[in-house]
């Protein structure tokens, strides 16, 4: 029992960290990251990537253990999670896309500004939801809670303890990524990072639109197919002229 234990644990980590650790991706949003944080001090980043790593372990936890009975209570199919989250993701996009250069006036303005009362309210949105962990990592997270539940209740806990161990391995590489992201801006230069953060802004608005479509495809998959369904169900006879044979 001892065995299965452990490797119902192993499977539960290993799950979990090959599913979501690619699509949280830290080392993609840390751009995103430093870009909307652009005049905060040190001090007050590494609060912020503090934050939001706590933040992303227990909403992909939430998620997890109770997100499909949450949307089974308020009857919310996942493709209507997709096109939500993906349009809020998209419009975060397009604001960074859109954002005028900072100038050092303005970054003197923004570090005056960004206090860590100010910080603390950006923590959860946009900074953790939806930038560090989307739709489509709730949604994730929602089928793999699903996947790892078994009829043995021992089976379900222990591979639960290993998911939750893999959630905070990835929060460890999320607050490191926010953390220390800035010295790996500085080796490209102010150029360099410009470029850089258009693009991932640009790919994450890419991202938000392929959710959206993902969530729109499902939804008209289940109309074309209760549409068919509710075809074959027609009484057909009622509305088919009797043909008549003269003897």
């Amino acid at each position: 029992m001892t065995v299965e234990l452990a490797l119902a644990v192993a499977k539960g980590f290993l799950f979990v960290l090959a599913t979501m650790l690619p699509i949280l991706n830290p080392a993609a949003t840390a751009p995103i990251f430093l870009s909307m944080t652009d005049g905060a001090s040190p001090a007050t980043r590494t609060l912020l990537a503090r934050r939001i790593a706590r933040n992303m372990f227990w909403l992909m936890t939430g998620s997890m253990l109770v997100g499909s009975y949450v949307l089974d209570f308020f009857g919310i199919s996942l493709p209507i999670v997709r096109v939500g989250g993906g349009l809020l993701l998209a419009s975060v996009a397009w604001r960074l896309l859109s954002a005028t250069p900072s100038t050092p006036d303005s970054r003197v303005a923004l570090a005056e500004g960004f206090t860590s009362d100010h910080a603390y309210h950006q923590a959860f949105y946009p900074l953790t939801f939806p930038i560090s962990c989307g739709p489509a990592s709730i949604s994730v997270a929602i089928t793999v809670g699903v996947a790892l539940h078994d009829v043995r209740l021992v089976i379900s806990v222990a591979r639960m303890g290993g998911a939750l161990l893999a959630l905070a391995i990835i929060g460890v590489l999320l607050y490191l990524a926010f953390r220390y992201g800035e010295h790996f801006l500085r080796l490209i230069g102010d150029a360099g990072t410009a470029v850089f953060l258009r693009l991932t802004a640009f790919i994450l608005l890419c991202l938000g639109v392929q959710i959206v479509w993902d969530g729109l495809s499902e939804l008209m998959l289940d109309v074309m197919a209760r549409s068919t369904r509710l075809v074959g169900t027609w009484p057909l006879s009622g509305f088919l002229p009797a043909v008549t044979r003269d003897g």
